[in-house]
């Protein structure tokens, strides 16, 4: 074990803190939201998910490398001051010294070891699972009772990091990351939702995994206060934070399910922010002066997902029918406004050279849709579709257009609403078509096409869809170093998972709108994080 440095007799709070009688003056700030955590709990193992991003980043958790959240997302040294190849499956990177955990501990190399270990991420083994797919709840833990992982928690990890060996600690600030096999995208997993640090101490300090992941120990400019599930979560400012004391002394997110009470509470002074605004109501709230709204397009696509296990989409025909039907131009004209755009694929301009220029999204063609369903001898069988209500912007809308559109060629698609995630996931007779999203964690096409749609990724771990030759593909667009051959790898799952066997069909790219008072000086990050870091706030 690393011995850690003894905290020095001046509690770095008491130096960071307002001298003696002079109040705090930085501003609290509320936030309205649709929703603070699917799962409630601020876990990003637990939290995969567009609201958890929202809270997470860059406020309470960080990684050893992070992102440039106010410019282009591209990596940048966080947690770590630098990093660097010891060989195609190695690297090596130095800790920056002087972090503060939310308990005062500095962070070592003992923590990060920690926090990519068995008991916190990877359950009962560290072994790799490349190839073959993980169900949900395999080679679960036995720790002391109440520190068990809930099954999606390996899930993750192992999406993460499908073969990852060994973390070691070099010496107390220098940590090497052994990877079982070649992988040129270490890097970017390092940056990536669920790579994030955390105190060893504070995790074993906690008597349950649930009261951990409801107040985590970690690194960020602010630190739990109150988590009321479903309701609220309250953060105040760490001031120990090594990027500088944080601009506001404390944040407040609210639940506020509908989008016009979270306008009327920014407009009547209840909110001093309000998210997710749909494209529509952009103009309404400008028309008054003092309000602006900002966003755009970010590293996010909406998607309709398939379980080929539902006996009329058994045959690929019907997908590929599904996939044509669908004017995606209309409904990014129609219901954003513009605002967004058609993406090439299940791909980003963000991925650089493995971004397939010449690949397009399946042609809109009700001809083609209509032939497909014969030659796949549809008959009309209904179809469900299932859906939360509004968890997305224009969720509603979109899914009622994308069944007129279906039902225009033949197919007989009737919406389920459902109250949550587990319910959308959950397998049975009904389990058909969902509505879904698919993130770019980094640049590389591993962090989403693989991630979510891979032998580890979450459609092929809840038993929705599989294929062989994907799976084969997978594997060694993760483990090839030869850039070439990656790109004509990633054309070939693109190929199979978008136009030959259908996982999944791209309605288009996703955009984020929030609403904030003008006189407030804070720009959006180009992804759904709220960054209130030193620097970005003020008034």
């Amino acid at each position: 074990m690393i011995p850690r440095r003894p905290l020095l007799a001046t509690p770095f709070a008491a130096l960071a803190a307002p001298a003696f009688g002079q109040a705090d003056n930085r501003p609290s700030i509320t936030i309205a939201v649709q929703k603070i955590s699917n799962t409630n709990t601020l876990e990003p193992l637990r939290e995969q998910s567009n609201v958890g991003e929202r809270i997470f980043f860059s406020s309470m958790w960080e990684a050893l490398i992070g992102r440039d959240w106010l410019g282009n997302l591209a990596p940048q040294p966080g947690l770590a001051t630098t990093w660097r190849r010891i060989s195609d499956s190695v690297v090596e990177l130095s800790l920056r010294p002087g972090v503060r955990f939310h308990n005062g501990d500095e962070m070592t190399a003992e923590d990060v070891v920690f926090s990519f270990g068995r008991e916190r991420m990877f359950g009962a083994t560290l072994a790799t699972a490349q190839g073959r797919t993980i169900p949900i709840g395999e080679g679960m833990p036995t720790p002391r009772p109440g520190k068990e992982l809930p099954p999606e928690v390996p899930a993750v990890a192992r999406r993460a990091w499908p073969a990852l060996e060994r973390v070691e600690a070099v010496d107390r600030m220098t940590v090497r990351f052994h990877n079982a096999t070649p992988d040129v995208t270490l890097e970017g997993r390092l940056s990536r939702a669920g790579s994030n640090i955390v105190s060893k101490r504070g995790y074993e300090e906690a008597n349950t995994w649930l009261e951990w992941a409801r107040r985590p120990v970690t690194t960020g400019p602010y630190k739990v206060a109150e988590f009321r599930a479903d309701q609220s979560l309250t953060l105040v400012a760490h001031d120990e934070y090594w990027g500088g004391r944080p601009p506001l002394k404390q944040i407040r997110f609210v639940e506020v399910p509908e989008v016009a009470s979270r306008i009327n509470g920014l407009l009547s002074g209840d909110y001093h922010f309000a998210c997710d605004i749909p494209p529509d109501q952009i103009p309404n709230i400008e028309r008054n002066r003092a309000f602006e709204v900002q966003g755009g397009t970010i590293l996010n696509h909406r998607i309709t997902v398939f379980d080929k296990n539902f006996p009329v989409l058994r045959n690929p025909l019907v997908r590929r029918a599904f996939t044509h039907a669908i004017d995606r131009q209309a409904i990014v004209d129609a219901l954003w406004a513009g605002r967004t755009v058609v993406p090439k694929g299940l791909q980003w301009d963000f991925y650089g050279e493995m971004l397939i220029q010449d690949w397009s999204v399946p042609r809109f063609d009700q001809a083609e849709a209509r032939r497909l369903l014969r030659e796949a001898n549809y008959r009309g069988e209904p179809i469900p579709y299932r859906l939360l209500n509004n968890y997305y912007t224009n969720q509603n809308a979109t899914a009622q257009v994308l069944v007129e559109m279906w039902r225009s060629v033949g197919l007989n698609v009737q919406i389920e609403m459902k109250e949550n995630w587990s319910q959308i996931l959950e397998r049975s007779p009904t389990r058909a078509v969902r509505d879904w999203s698919n993130s770019a964690a980094f640049n590389d096409p591993v962090s989403s096409l693989v991630n979510q749609h891979g032998p580890n990724g979450q459609q092929q771990q809840v038993g929705e869809w599989t294929n062989e030759e994907m799976n084969r593909l997978s594997v060694e667009l993760e483990t090839s170093v030869d850039r070439a051959r990656r790109r004509v790898v990633f054309r070939r799952l693109l190929e199979i998972t978008e136009r030959e066997d259908p996982a999944y069909t791209v309605l288009h790219q996703n955009a984020t709108f929030t609403a904030k008072r003008k006189d407030i000086r804070w720009k959006a990050s180009p992804a759904f994080a709220m960054d209130f870091r030193p620097g970005n706030y003020g008034n």
